[in-house]
């Protein structure tokens, strides 16, 4: 079996910087269009002016030849001008302004502490140029139960925001739960939607203990009941237009993930559509898939749908069990097993 579909693209990406960037990149430039791609470095990528840098670093590291395009993001800080926001949209290289609250997830520490009491000036502006908000959508609260932080963000923030904003753009980043597909599919379309991972629609808390703790199948937010994952499902699987590819992919070195203490993220960009495409098989919805990863993104940003192809067959292939880069080497998703589908350019 093989199926030919739109080039897709990622609409949420981590490539780091120096030498995992260099590393990592030809995974997504290999089955990707585009790319937004998230400003979380060391330091964060907070000004117009950085973005443009880390975008030239990107394309420095592309293979020879690649057309791949990095949609650059901004770190939204409590101390960001709205000018800041103008000076984005004017670079035609920004494409969202990335909400982090502070302490959620991996470099979030520069992240925002009060969005309605510090950040109305900046989001106000993101309304006058259309620039959208893209929410990791959690709260940090430590007295909230790891497993309920996006439905309470859901309830504390995310809901106040749509309904003090309802002309504001926003993706509901790497949903985990049937709360936030009940979110997302009762906003206005177009106005709100929602990216989903390979991770969460194919693993379930289970899979972070079974045969002991598994460090690469840990991320957040992280992975939910089985209930959930079944609603992820049937979300994309369903053809609203309301979800989109958006694989989280997060590179992290072995050593910071095989720890006492190791970091959230999991390395998918080399697995991700052959992921997606069993997830859509199984749900007997691969007439659905060419939306879910190649339309429903770019029209919900307002941009063109690609105009290259891909191919996937049903031909089965070994994933790595690791990439080597100059200094280690790196864990991807489903290191070591066989998958179903193996994606490759037309």
């Amino acid at each position: 079996m093989e199926l030919s579909i739109t080039r897709p693209d990622d609409w949420h990406l981590h490539l780091r910087d120096g030498d995992v960037l260099k590393t990592v990149v030809s995974h997504s430039a290999h089955h990707f269009g585009r790319a937004i791609v998230m400003p979380n470095l060391k330091p964060p990528i907070t000004t117009t002016a950085a973005a443009v840098a880390y975008r030239e670093a990107i394309l420095k590291s592309l293979p020879a030849n690649s057309d791949f395009s990095p949609l650059m993001t901004l770190y939204l800080t409590d101390t960001t001008s709205p000018l800041e926001i103008k000076l984005a949209r004017e670079s035609q290289v920004v494409f969202g302004v990335k909400l982090y609250p502070a302490g959620a997830t991996t470099n979030s520490q520069d992240g925002v502490t009060d969005l309605l009491g510090k950040c109305l000036p900046v989001l106000q502006e993101m309304v006058e140029h259309n620039m959208p908000l893209l929410v990791h959508g959690e709260v940090t609260n430590p007295e909230v139960d790891i497993f309920d932080r996006e439905k309470v963000f859901i309830e504390m923030v995310l809901s106040p925001l749509v309904q003090k904003f309802p002309r504001l753009k926003v993706v509901m980043e790497h949903v985990t739960t049937m709360d936030a597909v009940k979110f997302v599919e009762s906003c206005t379309e177009g106005n709100v939607a929602a990216t989903v991972t390979p991770q969460h629609l194919v693993l379930n808390r289970n899979s972070l203990f079974q045969g002991g703790l598994q460090p690469h199948n840990y991320c957040l937010p992280v992975l939910k009941r089985e209930i959930h994952r079944q609603a992820l499902v049937s979300a994309v699987t369903s053809g609203s237009k309301r979800f989109f590819l958006g694989t989280d992919s997060a590179p992290h070195d072995r050593r910071k993930k095989e720890c006492s203490c190791g970091c959230a993220g999991i390395y998918n960009a080399p697995v991700a559509l052959s992921a997606y495409a069993k997830v859509f098989e199984q749900a007997n919805a691969l007439d659905k898939l060419e939306a879910f990863t190649s339309f429903n993104g770019p029209d919900f940003y307002g941009l063109p749908r690609n105009n290259s192809k891909i191919k996937l067959s049903k031909t089965p292939w070994k994933v790595p069990e690791s990439f080597s880069y100059a200094s280690g080497d790196i864990v991807p998703m489903f290191a070591g097993e066989m998958l179903d589908w193996l994606p490759s350019p037309l």
